[in-house]
């Protein structure tokens, strides 16, 4: 996309693209991560009612400390929170660039380490903020030594680490976490939006905020809530981070429809959740199926599989296009992302995988 001349954009975005995932009209749509299994018609129901009742006041600005929310956010995450350190915005995506805009900025670095979430250099870009990005081995695992010197030699005053990594699926161990922690001089935020999905035995960096205040926890209600919809991120941090953010929030900025809407669902967390334990399944009947056939595949603790390496990617994403299943091309060259869905999603990928072959 190219911006008329005319038009007075900052000269870094004038030629740069909208973000988004290709949105086609297929039958099989497995590529944005999503939650196959919306809310029963009970959380539905309750949920509409919540949102009726918010319709009701919608003449009055909402809560803008959204502390209801925050209590029952806390609850949720456990771990001895409270609503002083928890804070939610518009999605996760709300709460990185929150986080930027508090502790990034003009002279300032935020580092990570690729692959990973194909945003957050735009929000290093939108925030004036010094992108740098290191590398992951080739199991797509963080390199400790490396990363302890990287973060050593460029001092970023932020670190983004994925946890599970987007769009490896790829865990970080408490003791790599530490590693960076360690060594950080200023704010450490580890991404655990598919936290929900991990792999039983994989801890959470919920368990290390206790003793690093510099630690930042964010999640979101998009994938294990099912609530991609709703569009609820929040972070869990030291009380002094929280209010370091408030600082930057817009005026009223999370709506009394989405605090409806989120807290409507977290009365409904262990329907909601229900499903988390079959799509754990299924996302490893899936990595089984592809190894299986000779393709090599990231270890996921998230609601994906990364695999390949094709010499043609895009030709097999076209392919799988073609018999009506849409997944994403992300990631290093020669690799391909298939969320995971309901069995029969899996079982129409599957079909159209093995049509379309090897290319």
């Amino acid at each position: 996309m190219t911006v008329p001349s005319w038009v007075p954009i900052r000269d870094e975005l004038r030629n740069e693209e909208p973000y988004g995932a290709p949105q086609i009209d297929v039958p099989v749509r497995l590529n944005t991560n999503e939650n196959p299994y919306g809310p029963s018609e009970k959380a539905a129901a309750d949920i509409a009612g919540a949102v009726h009742q918010a319709a009701l006041e919608l003449n009055r600005y909402p809560d803008r400390e959204a502390w209801a929310l925050r209590e029952a956010l806390a609850a949720y995450l456990g771990h001895g929170l409270t609503a002083d350190r928890v804070w939610a915005a518009n999605g996760s995506n709300e709460v990185m660039q929150q986080i930027l805009q508090a502790f990034g900025g003009p002279g300032r670095t935020v580092l990570s380490f690729a692959p990973t979430y194909s945003m957050y250099p735009e929000y290093a870009r939108n925030t004036h903020t010094r992108w740098v990005a290191g590398r992951r081995r080739e199991d797509f695992a963080i390199d400790v030594p490396a990363a302890v010197a990287l973060v050593e030699a460029e001092q970023p005053d932020v670190v983004f680490l994925t946890s599970p990594n987007n769009p490896t699926g790829t865990a970080l161990a408490p003791e790599e976490l530490r590693a960076v922690l360690d060594v950080a001089p200023g704010m450490v935020v580890v991404d655990e939006a598919y936290a929900e999905f991990r792999r039983e035995g994989t801890p959470t960096a919920l368990e290390l905020l206790a003793g690093h205040p510099r630690l930042i926890v964010t999640r979101t209600m998009s994938k294990a809530f099912a609530l991609a919809g709703g569009r609820l991120g929040y972070l869990a941090a030291d009380p002094a981070v929280v209010d370091a953010l408030r600082i930057v929030r817009l005026p009223y900025h999370l709506s009394s429809v989405t605090q409806a809407t989120a807290l409507g669902a977290l009365r409904h967390t262990d329907e909601l959740l229900a499903q988390v334990d079959a799509l754990r399944t299924t996302r490893d009947e899936t990595a089984d199926w592809l190894a299986e056939r000779g393709y090599d595949v990231a270890a996921s603790d998230a609601n994906f599989v990364l695999f390949g390496h094709f010499p043609d990617r895009h030709a097999v994403w076209e392919g799988l296009v073609d018999r009506g299943v849409l997944i994403r091309e992300v990631g290093p060259d020669g690799w391909l992302r298939v969320s995971i869905g309901t069995p029969e999603e899996m079982q129409a990928f599957r079909a159209a995988l093995m049509e379309v072959g090897p290319r």
